[in-house]
């Protein structure tokens, strides 16, 4: 199961059913222009790339907003308001914000901002309002947890399938990822963000080790 699950790079997630969800690209390969929603979870460079936005969006943005030059529907960007201002560099038009907490519907899909944030270390504080999201898409239920530690919000996560930071440093190192995944339980859980920009290659393993029999674990970097 879970097959239309993707790590791509680092924290670069895509996702395919109803619709074709991308969070965070970086680093893209391939250019595939079959993005129906990208979400954002906060603005650091390994995060927020333009150029990879693009790579996933859908080309040929006409004149009505909303639609691509064929007359179908162009790509919607989802970012935390946090981030307003920053939408233009990425050329999309088609833009949604959300707040920490804030929930969100789009086209049938109920999206919620998880907020994301360091308890103790300065590279993501809770008062910059970066997120994580919760989306629910052909009746499953995603979390992409953004650059985090153990957080009293996120302990209350209940969902199928987590994607959790386990490199350390910026965010929770493998340990407190297994230890979080064990609290909320999904069916199954991908471990990201290690093995370049922080955290060792073998992160994953160690992640996997350490995350209760009841729950799949898939090393996808």
């Amino acid at each position: 199961m879970f097959e239309n699950v993707k790590v791509l790079t680092h924290s670069s997630i895509r996702i395919e059913g109803r619709f074709v969800l991308y969070f965070d690209p970086f680093e893209m390969k391939e250019e595939p222009h079959d993005a129906d929603i990208i979400f954002i979870t906060h603005d650091h460079f390994d995060h927020f790339s333009p150029e990879d936005i693009r790579k996933a969006a859908k080309e040929n943005v006409g004149p009505e907003e909303g639609r691509n030059a064929v007359g179908g529907d162009a790509t919607c960007l989802v970012l935390p308001e946090c981030m307003k201002g920053q939408e233009e560099k990425a050329g999309i038009s088609n833009v949604k914000f959300v707040r920490p907490e804030g929930i969100l519907e789009y086209k049938g899909l109920l999206i919620k901002a998880i907020p994301a944030y360091n308890r103790l270390k300065p590279f993501h504080t809770k008062g910059k309002n970066y997120v994580g999201y919760l989306v629910t898409m052909d009746e499953v239920t995603y979390y992409i947890a953004g650059d985090t530690d153990i957080t009293p919000e996120n302990q209350k996560v209940r969902c199928d399938v987590a994607l959790v930071p386990a490199g350390g440093k910026f965010t929770m190192d493998y340990k407190e990822a297994a230890k979080l995944v064990n609290q909320i339980a999904p069916r199954l859980a991908i471990p990201t963000h290690y093995g370049t920009v922080a955290g060792s290659k073998e992160d994953g393993k160690c992640f996997a080790e350490l995350v209760d029999k009841k729950t799949e674990v898939r090393v996808m970097l």
